[in-house]
């Protein structure tokens, strides 16, 4: 965790960049080291732990990170918990929570409400059924693909 405090300082020190940091480890080795690098990189996906996941996947050369563990100075956003869950990491620990976090601005509670809403009463319009049955046929294609890399 300290790596990841160290990490999160670092970002700090660049104007506009928040204060979080994330480490994977696996076996003991440390695999990536970041902070988040939103307004750097002019990217709201850029979280600590978005930049750790996509650092640790080159590293070892796949999408899941099976058997790493992430150390992150705040509990995760639902986007960074959404990867984590997607990647298989194995464990999470975390500093702060999202409640403190929101306390000084960085609040994402309006997303988890967002999400326990149906589609309709949502903030952002969404329009269900274009070309769905095209759609569909993708899916299809990818259930009969014989070569298909399951993720």
């Amino acid at each position: 965790m300290l790596l990841a405090i160290r990490k999160a300082k670092e970002g700090l020190e660049r104007v506009g960049e928040g204060p979080f940091g994330a480490v994977i480890v696996k076996n003991g080795e440390v695999l990536a080291t970041c902070n988040n690098t939103v307004v750097k990189d002019n990217d709201p996906s850029a979280h600590a732990e978005m930049n750790a996941i996509r650092q640790t996947c080159k590293k070892l050369g796949n999408f899941e990170i099976k058997g790493c563990e992430m150390y992150i100075t705040c509990e995760p956003c639902p986007m960074c918990f959404g990867a984590l869950y997607w990647c298989r990491i194995d464990k999470i620990y975390y500093g702060c929570t999202r409640f403190e976090a929101g306390e000084i601005g960085f609040d994402d509670q309006f997303i988890y409400d967002e999400l326990a809403k149906d589609s309709k009463d949502r903030k952002i319009i969404t329009v269900p059924d274009i070309l769905a049955e095209e759609c569909r046929e993708l899916l299809t294609l990818w259930k009969n693909k014989k070569d298909r890399v399951d993720y």
